[in-house]
């Protein structure tokens, strides 16, 4: 990826052309001397960033961000060595180079870790775990670790206090012995890594002899605190005399990130609003002259901090449809619980099922997102019936801005459950970062383009 955009930024700029560069050194140097310096040095920036590194690579942001810093900062110094060293440096490796190049790594990326995700679908290429510790603990490991698509991990078994065999611990998952039969364990069932859950009968100086006879056999010991739902940047370990300390931060949700998050919005939405304009006349016109009613639908949504706003959508449902909500609810027995879904809906339209498939029906919500009631990526604002119907930990979702995307769309939609819907807007609110929402972007685009699930 490197050297295509590299060697096009070339062509692109010079041809075959042997040009020289102009600078104040009494060195000839051609530009395809620079362009292979400049592609050998940003490998090796990719590579000091450690963006290869086994434990980010295949799932999570970091991968993508790592990659994004490392070719955005090696750009940032050759820019200020160019000017420093008045050298005229072709401003086609930042024209070209820089965003052709970073989009081919980032798409790379993508694309090996869908090829890796299909070939861990068939069991190749994961990593043989096994958990250790008391069963309350190691029970939630199991089930976090089962639910999250394309961790790696084939969890083998699990060895307990009690060591009770006779009753696997979780779904299919075995207990293999108690913490004696461990090391035994490990070698009957090539083990590649031990998640050590948390148990109080191992103490110190058996975890430290435990992590020695790992370290002879090659085996990863990894640690799961009782923490849960917490991304990677959020976390920071430093020795203390002797102890891994582990160092949570708390997401930051004021002050420039917010601006920035404001600012993106901002642009986003009003050149989205630009040129989908004339797309979104021509919608105007077929659903006005389908059906009667209103053009736009307008419903009272809850917003950042418990405040309600008229959220927007093109009407894709009869006329006096939310009428017939209750009584639909109360037919199909959900009417007590959250997330107001009805299923085969018989008031929507005909066209209203094709804008309601490609979310066509959501892009008035980009006059929300442009006056501020919203955001282009955040969690799902819903009625103030089914915000009644909250927990404590669910109202934390409420500190945010909601958002037209959100990692609960991009990761099932409709089809997820109340808990997991909530799960994963909780989890974006305690990781947001400018690098997730790209991403969440990019995975909305491709939802929209190829939708499965319900609408």
């Amino acid at each position: 990826m490197v050297a295509a955009s590299v060697g096009v930024t070339q062509l692109i700029w010079f041809g075959f052309e042997s040009r020289q560069l102009a600078w104040n050194i009494s060195l000839t140097l051609g530009y395809t001397a620079v362009s292979l310096i400049v592609a050998a040095t940003w490998l090796f920036v990719l590579a000091a960033y450690s963006t290869r590194n086994r434990k980010i690579i295949g799932s999570g942001t970091l991968e993508y961000k790592r990659v994004a810093d490392a070719t955005l900062r090696m750009f940032g110094v050759l820019a200020v060595v160019a000017y420093l060293g008045e050298i005229e440096l072709a401003r086609g490796y930042f024209l070209t180079a820089l965003p052709f190049g970073l989009g081919l790594l980032l798409l790379s990326r993508w694309s090996w870790r869908q090829w890796l995700r299909k070939q861990q679908e068939e069991g190749a290429f994961l990593s043989r775990a096994i958990l250790v510790g008391e069963r309350l603990k190691s029970v939630h490991v199991a089930h976090t670790i089962r639910r999250a698509p394309g961790t790696g991990m084939e969890i083998v078994g699990a060895f307990t206090r009690s060591g009770t065999t006779s009753l696997n611990l979780y779904d299919d998952i075995p207990v293999l012995g108690d913490f004696n039969d461990l090391l035994q364990g490990i070698d009957d069932y090539q083990i590649d890594s031990v998640i050590l859950t948390g148990a109080d009968d191992i103490g110190p100086i058996d975890m430290r002899k435990l992590g020695w006879d790992l370290g002879e056999r090659e085996v990863e010991l990894i640690v799961a605190p009782a923490l849960t739902d917490v991304a990677g940047p959020r976390i920071h370990s430093r020795p203390v005399a002797g102890l891994p300390l582990i160092h949570v931060e708390y997401p930051t949700l004021e002050g420039p990130k917010r601006f920035a998050k404001r600012a993106s919005d901002i642009a986003g939405s009003a050149l989205l609003i630009v040129l989908l304009s004339i797309p979104l006349l021509v919608v105007a016109i077929i659903i006005k002259a389908t059906s009667p009613g209103n053009l736009i639908y307008r419903q009272e949504r809850i917003g950042r901090g418990g405040r309600p706003f008229g959220m927007l959508k093109f009407r894709s449902m009869v006329k006096d449809a939310d009428d017939q909500l209750e009584s639909l609810l109360d037919a199909q027995g959900t009417s007590d619980t959250p997330l107001f879904k009805v299923i085969n809906d018989p008031r929507i339209t005909p066209i209203g099922k094709f804008i309601r498939k490609y979310s066509i029906d959501e892009f008035p919500q980009l006059f929300n997102v442009l006056f501020g009631q919203m955001s282009l990526v955040g969690p799902r604002p819903q009625r103030a019936a089914e915000v009644a119907l909250y927990d404590d930990i669910a109202h934390r979702r409420l500190i945010m801005k909601p958002g037209m995307s959100g990692l609960w769309q991009v990761s099932g939609r409709s089809d997820l459950s109340w808990e997991d819907a909530i799960r994963l807007d909780l989890y974006y609110v305690e990781n947001w970062s400018m690098t997730a929402d790209l991403l969440i972007l990019f995975r909305t685009v491709r939802a929209v383009v190829a939708p499965t699930g319900a609408h």
